[in-house]
Protein backbone atom coordinates (compact mmCIF):
# COMPACT_ATOMS: atom_id res chain seq x y z
CA UNK A 1 0.00 0.00 0.00
CA UNK A 2 0.47 3.41 -0.67
CA UNK A 3 1.72 6.41 1.74
CA UNK A 4 -1.63 7.71 2.08
CA UNK A 5 -2.44 11.66 1.10
CA UNK A 6 -2.02 13.42 4.27
CA UNK A 7 -4.59 16.47 3.80
CA UNK A 8 -5.37 18.99 5.91
CA UNK A 9 -9.20 20.10 7.29
CA UNK A 10 -9.56 23.51 6.16
CA UNK A 11 -12.12 24.67 8.60
CA UNK A 12 -10.40 26.16 11.61
CA UNK A 13 -8.40 28.27 8.94
CA UNK A 14 -11.53 30.12 7.67
CA UNK A 15 -9.54 33.53 8.94
CA UNK A 16 -7.07 32.98 6.23
CA UNK A 17 -7.62 33.34 2.53
CA UNK A 18 -7.05 30.34 0.88
CA UNK A 19 -4.06 30.80 -1.16
CA UNK A 20 -2.56 31.92 1.69
CA UNK A 21 -3.63 28.80 3.61
CA UNK A 22 -2.52 27.34 0.48
CA UNK A 23 1.19 28.46 0.35
CA UNK A 24 1.83 27.25 4.09
CA UNK A 25 0.38 23.64 3.12
CA UNK A 26 3.03 23.30 0.45
CA UNK A 27 6.08 24.48 2.77
CA UNK A 28 4.36 22.21 5.43
CA UNK A 29 4.38 18.97 3.50
CA UNK A 30 0.70 18.37 3.04
CA UNK A 31 -0.27 16.52 -0.08
CA UNK A 32 -3.82 18.38 -0.04
CA UNK A 33 -7.53 19.78 1.42
CA UNK A 34 -10.66 18.82 2.92
CA UNK A 35 -12.23 21.69 1.70
CA UNK A 36 -14.99 23.17 3.53
CA UNK A 37 -18.10 24.89 2.11
CA UNK A 38 -18.05 27.86 4.37
CA UNK A 39 -16.41 31.14 4.23
CA UNK A 40 -14.55 31.52 1.09
CA UNK A 41 -12.57 28.65 0.80
CA UNK A 42 -15.55 27.08 -1.14
CA UNK A 43 -18.84 28.60 -1.86
CA UNK A 44 -21.27 25.94 -3.41
CA UNK A 45 -23.38 28.75 -5.29
CA UNK A 46 -20.69 29.74 -6.87
CA UNK A 47 -19.52 26.76 -8.00
CA UNK A 48 -22.17 26.18 -9.65
CA UNK A 49 -23.17 29.47 -11.00
CA UNK A 50 -19.78 30.53 -12.05
CA UNK A 51 -17.94 28.24 -14.59
CA UNK A 52 -14.95 28.73 -14.10
CA UNK A 53 -14.63 29.00 -10.51
CA UNK A 54 -14.14 25.30 -9.74
CA UNK A 55 -11.00 24.95 -12.10
CA UNK A 56 -9.54 28.24 -10.52
CA UNK A 57 -9.49 26.72 -7.43
CA UNK A 58 -8.46 23.51 -8.59
CA UNK A 59 -5.66 25.43 -10.52
CA UNK A 60 -4.87 27.85 -7.13
CA UNK A 61 -4.51 24.85 -4.78
CA UNK A 62 -2.11 23.06 -7.90
CA UNK A 63 0.46 25.63 -8.04
CA UNK A 64 1.13 24.84 -4.41
CA UNK A 65 1.05 20.93 -5.61
CA UNK A 66 -1.82 20.06 -3.36
CA UNK A 67 -5.36 18.53 -4.41
CA UNK A 68 -8.51 18.75 -2.68
CA UNK A 69 -9.35 14.70 -2.09
CA UNK A 70 -12.47 15.72 0.50
CA UNK A 71 -15.24 18.68 0.54
CA UNK A 72 -17.27 19.14 3.53
CA UNK A 73 -20.22 20.87 4.03
CA UNK A 74 -20.82 19.68 7.94
CA UNK A 75 -22.91 22.73 9.14
CA UNK A 76 -25.53 22.88 6.27
CA UNK A 77 -26.07 19.02 6.77
CA UNK A 78 -26.33 19.18 10.62
CA UNK A 79 -29.74 20.91 9.57
CA UNK A 80 -31.15 18.97 7.49
CA UNK A 81 -32.07 16.03 10.01
CA UNK A 82 -32.29 18.59 13.01
CA UNK A 83 -34.76 20.14 15.20
CA UNK A 84 -33.92 24.06 14.00
CA UNK A 85 -33.36 26.06 16.95
CA UNK A 86 -32.29 30.23 17.07
CA UNK A 87 -28.49 28.41 17.54
CA UNK A 88 -28.60 26.78 14.42
CA UNK A 89 -28.41 30.64 12.41
CA UNK A 90 -24.72 30.65 13.46
CA UNK A 91 -23.70 27.99 11.30
CA UNK A 92 -25.42 28.59 7.70
CA UNK A 93 -25.38 31.09 5.08
CA UNK A 94 -28.30 33.39 5.14
CA UNK A 95 -30.20 31.80 1.89
CA UNK A 96 -30.43 28.89 4.19
CA UNK A 97 -31.10 30.29 7.21
CA UNK A 98 -33.91 32.33 5.61
CA UNK A 99 -37.12 33.59 7.54
CA UNK A 100 -36.22 31.10 9.99
CA UNK A 101 -39.08 28.95 9.76
CA UNK A 102 -37.88 25.00 10.94
CA UNK A 103 -39.49 23.87 8.23
CA UNK A 104 -38.44 26.04 5.45
CA UNK A 105 -34.54 25.87 6.89
CA UNK A 106 -35.12 21.97 6.83
CA UNK A 107 -35.98 22.44 3.00
CA UNK A 108 -33.42 24.82 2.02
CA UNK A 109 -30.35 22.86 3.87
CA UNK A 110 -31.54 19.85 2.15
CA UNK A 111 -31.85 21.97 -0.94
CA UNK A 112 -28.26 23.14 -0.47
CA UNK A 113 -26.46 19.67 0.52
CA UNK A 114 -28.24 18.48 -3.10
CA UNK A 115 -26.05 21.65 -4.69
CA UNK A 116 -23.23 20.41 -2.79
CA UNK A 117 -23.20 17.35 -4.25
CA UNK A 118 -23.16 18.62 -7.69
CA UNK A 119 -20.57 20.93 -6.62
CA UNK A 120 -18.54 17.98 -5.79
CA UNK A 121 -18.86 16.70 -9.36
CA UNK A 122 -17.71 19.82 -10.89
CA UNK A 123 -14.32 20.01 -9.12
CA UNK A 124 -13.95 16.07 -9.43
CA UNK A 125 -14.47 14.82 -6.12
CA UNK A 126 -15.82 11.73 -4.83
CA UNK A 127 -16.21 12.03 -1.37
CA UNK A 128 -18.52 14.67 0.48
CA UNK A 129 -18.08 14.51 4.74
CA UNK A 130 -20.21 15.97 6.99
CA UNK A 131 -23.29 16.15 9.39
CA UNK A 132 -26.80 14.93 9.41
CA UNK A 133 -28.22 16.33 12.35
CA UNK A 134 -30.92 14.39 14.31
CA UNK A 135 -34.15 14.89 15.63
CA UNK A 136 -33.36 12.00 18.30
CA UNK A 137 -30.20 13.88 19.97
CA UNK A 138 -32.06 15.59 22.16
CA UNK A 139 -33.59 12.50 23.68
CA UNK A 140 -30.37 10.51 24.08
CA UNK A 141 -28.05 13.05 26.47
CA UNK A 142 -31.59 14.66 28.31
CA UNK A 143 -34.73 14.05 29.48
CA UNK A 144 -37.55 12.57 28.90
CA UNK A 145 -35.37 9.89 27.21
CA UNK A 146 -36.52 8.74 23.34
CA UNK A 147 -38.81 5.08 23.98
CA UNK A 148 -38.15 2.47 21.10
CA UNK A 149 -41.01 3.78 19.33
CA UNK A 150 -39.86 6.79 18.78
CA UNK A 151 -36.38 5.58 17.88
CA UNK A 152 -37.68 4.06 15.17
CA UNK A 153 -39.18 7.48 14.32
CA UNK A 154 -36.60 8.88 14.65
CA UNK A 155 -34.43 7.13 12.34
CA UNK A 156 -37.07 6.87 9.82
CA UNK A 157 -37.23 10.49 9.66
CA UNK A 158 -33.21 10.42 9.11
CA UNK A 159 -33.71 7.85 6.10
CA UNK A 160 -36.44 10.00 4.53
CA UNK A 161 -35.20 13.52 4.91
CA UNK A 162 -31.59 12.27 3.25
CA UNK A 163 -32.80 10.40 0.82
CA UNK A 164 -32.95 12.71 -2.20
CA UNK A 165 -29.45 13.86 -0.54
CA UNK A 166 -28.10 10.03 -1.17
CA UNK A 167 -29.93 9.53 -4.35
CA UNK A 168 -28.37 12.68 -5.88
CA UNK A 169 -24.88 11.07 -4.47
CA UNK A 170 -25.63 7.85 -6.15
CA UNK A 171 -26.66 9.41 -9.91
CA UNK A 172 -23.19 11.39 -9.66
CA UNK A 173 -20.92 8.46 -8.04
CA UNK A 174 -20.31 10.23 -4.80
CA UNK A 175 -20.36 8.83 -1.73
CA UNK A 176 -21.41 10.75 1.56
CA UNK A 177 -19.56 10.26 4.86
CA UNK A 178 -21.17 11.20 7.93
CA UNK A 179 -18.65 11.98 10.53
CA UNK A 180 -20.19 9.97 13.41
CA UNK A 181 -19.95 12.07 16.52
CA UNK A 182 -22.60 12.72 19.17
CA UNK A 183 -25.19 15.18 17.67
CA UNK A 184 -25.88 12.84 14.75
CA UNK A 185 -27.75 10.32 13.92
CA UNK A 186 -25.02 8.06 14.32
CA UNK A 187 -22.44 8.43 17.37
CA UNK A 188 -21.21 5.21 18.54
CA UNK A 189 -20.76 1.82 17.17
CA UNK A 190 -24.33 0.54 17.39
CA UNK A 191 -25.96 3.99 16.93
CA UNK A 192 -24.11 3.62 13.33
CA UNK A 193 -25.41 -0.06 12.80
CA UNK A 194 -28.93 1.05 13.33
CA UNK A 195 -28.50 3.53 10.58
CA UNK A 196 -26.77 1.45 7.96
CA UNK A 197 -30.06 -0.51 8.56
CA UNK A 198 -32.74 2.45 8.29
CA UNK A 199 -30.74 2.93 5.04
CA UNK A 200 -31.10 -0.52 3.53
CA UNK A 201 -27.27 -0.52 3.42
CA UNK A 202 -27.37 2.09 0.51
CA UNK A 203 -23.52 1.84 -0.96
CA UNK A 204 -23.35 5.51 -1.25
CA UNK A 205 -23.54 6.09 2.35
CA UNK A 206 -20.80 5.81 4.77
CA UNK A 207 -18.56 6.97 7.80
CA UNK A 208 -16.06 9.49 8.26
CA UNK A 209 -13.61 8.00 11.12
CA UNK A 210 -12.88 10.23 13.86
CA UNK A 211 -11.29 8.74 16.88
CA UNK A 212 -11.54 11.50 19.37
CA UNK A 213 -15.20 11.90 19.39
CA UNK A 214 -15.27 7.56 20.27
CA UNK A 215 -12.60 8.16 22.11
CA UNK A 216 -14.12 10.26 25.03
CA UNK A 217 -17.56 7.99 24.97
CA UNK A 218 -15.34 5.45 25.91
CA UNK A 219 -15.43 3.32 22.88
CA UNK A 220 -12.53 1.71 21.47
CA UNK A 221 -12.21 3.16 17.91
CA UNK A 222 -10.09 0.36 16.63
CA UNK A 223 -13.34 -2.03 17.16
CA UNK A 224 -15.09 0.90 15.43
CA UNK A 225 -12.77 0.26 12.47
CA UNK A 226 -12.80 -3.63 12.68
CA UNK A 227 -16.87 -3.37 12.47
CA UNK A 228 -17.05 -0.97 9.77
CA UNK A 229 -13.94 -2.06 7.74
CA UNK A 230 -16.12 -1.49 4.03
CA UNK A 231 -17.91 1.43 5.41
CA UNK A 232 -15.02 3.87 6.55
CA UNK A 233 -14.73 6.34 3.79
CA UNK A 234 -12.89 9.06 4.70
CA UNK A 235 -10.60 9.46 8.35
CA UNK A 236 -9.74 12.85 10.60
CA UNK A 237 -6.98 12.64 12.91
CA UNK A 238 -7.78 14.47 15.26
CA UNK A 239 -6.18 13.65 19.22
CA UNK A 240 -7.82 13.97 22.38
CA UNK A 241 -6.69 14.04 26.46
CA UNK A 242 -9.25 12.96 29.42
CA UNK A 243 -8.82 14.62 32.14
CA UNK A 244 -11.74 12.83 34.94
CA UNK A 245 -10.39 14.38 38.19
CA UNK A 246 -13.41 13.67 40.29
CA UNK A 247 -14.47 17.29 40.08
CA UNK A 248 -15.16 16.84 35.90
CA UNK A 249 -17.13 14.59 33.82
CA UNK A 250 -17.64 13.98 30.00
CA UNK A 251 -20.17 16.05 29.18
CA UNK A 252 -18.14 19.01 30.49
CA UNK A 253 -20.84 21.26 31.72
CA UNK A 254 -21.02 24.75 30.36
CA UNK A 255 -17.25 25.12 29.48
CA UNK A 256 -15.59 25.80 26.27
CA UNK A 257 -12.71 24.75 24.67
CA UNK A 258 -9.73 25.99 26.78
CA UNK A 259 -11.09 26.05 30.05
CA UNK A 260 -9.28 23.70 32.69
CA UNK A 261 -12.43 22.75 33.98
CA UNK A 262 -13.19 20.19 31.02
CA UNK A 263 -13.40 16.54 31.34
CA UNK A 264 -11.69 16.41 28.19
CA UNK A 265 -10.23 18.78 25.30
CA UNK A 266 -8.94 18.64 21.52
CA UNK A 267 -5.20 18.21 21.54
CA UNK A 268 -2.70 18.20 18.49
CA UNK A 269 -1.97 14.61 17.27
CA UNK A 270 0.20 13.18 19.45
CA UNK A 271 -0.67 15.47 22.43
CA UNK A 272 -3.40 13.40 23.52
CA UNK A 273 -4.24 9.68 25.00
CA UNK A 274 -5.46 8.16 21.86
CA UNK A 275 -3.49 5.15 20.91
CA UNK A 276 -2.66 6.15 17.28
CA UNK A 277 -0.35 3.17 16.34
CA UNK A 278 -3.12 0.39 17.25
CA UNK A 279 -5.46 2.96 14.88
CA UNK A 280 -3.02 2.65 12.28
CA UNK A 281 -2.77 -1.18 12.32
CA UNK A 282 -6.34 -1.06 12.30
CA UNK A 283 -6.33 0.85 8.89
CA UNK A 284 -3.72 -1.33 7.52
CA UNK A 285 -5.80 -4.41 8.37
CA UNK A 286 -9.34 -3.35 6.70
CA UNK A 287 -7.45 -1.55 3.76
CA UNK A 288 -8.52 1.73 3.53
CA UNK A 289 -6.14 3.63 1.23
CA UNK A 290 -8.14 7.06 1.10
CA UNK A 291 -6.49 9.89 3.02
CA UNK A 292 -5.98 10.73 6.53
CA UNK A 293 -7.68 14.77 6.83
CA UNK A 294 -6.15 16.54 10.18
CA UNK A 295 -8.61 18.30 11.64
CA UNK A 296 -6.57 20.46 13.86
CA UNK A 297 -7.79 21.35 17.19
CA UNK A 298 -5.91 22.62 20.37
CA UNK A 299 -6.71 25.40 22.37
CA UNK A 300 -3.16 25.71 23.97
CA UNK A 301 -0.83 25.46 20.47
CA UNK A 302 -0.09 27.79 18.16
CA UNK A 303 -2.01 26.95 15.11
CA UNK A 304 0.76 26.83 12.46
CA UNK A 305 3.13 25.18 14.77
CA UNK A 306 0.93 22.88 15.34
CA UNK A 307 -0.25 22.01 12.15
CA UNK A 308 3.27 21.36 10.78
CA UNK A 309 3.98 18.81 13.32
CA UNK A 310 1.23 17.18 13.09
CA UNK A 311 1.76 16.59 9.22
CA UNK A 312 5.13 15.07 10.21
CA UNK A 313 3.24 13.11 12.90
CA UNK A 314 1.17 11.75 10.35
CA UNK A 315 3.71 10.52 7.75
CA UNK A 316 5.57 9.07 10.31
CA UNK A 317 3.50 7.03 11.60
CA UNK A 318 1.58 5.83 8.23
CA UNK A 319 4.14 3.04 8.09
CA UNK A 320 3.27 0.08 5.59
CA UNK A 321 1.60 -3.35 6.51
CA UNK A 322 3.45 -6.22 6.10
CA UNK A 323 3.40 -7.85 2.52
CA UNK A 324 3.12 -11.59 2.07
Amino acid sequence: MMPRPVLLFSGQWMHSPLDELARKLGDWGYHGLELCCWGDHFEVQRALSEDEYCQQKLDLLARHDLQVLALSNHRVGQAVGDRIEPRHRKILPDYVWGDGDPDGVNERATAEMIATVQAAQKLGVGVITGFTGSALWPGVMGYPPNNPGEVQEGLADFANRWAPILDACRDAGIRFALEVHPGQIAFDLHSAEMTLDVLDGRDEFGFTFDPSHLHWQGIDPVEFLRRFRDRVFHVHIKDLAMTLNGRSGVLNAYQPYGDPRRGWEFRSPGHGGIDWESIFRALNAIGYDGPLSIEWSDAGMDRDFGAEEACKFVKRLDFPQAQG
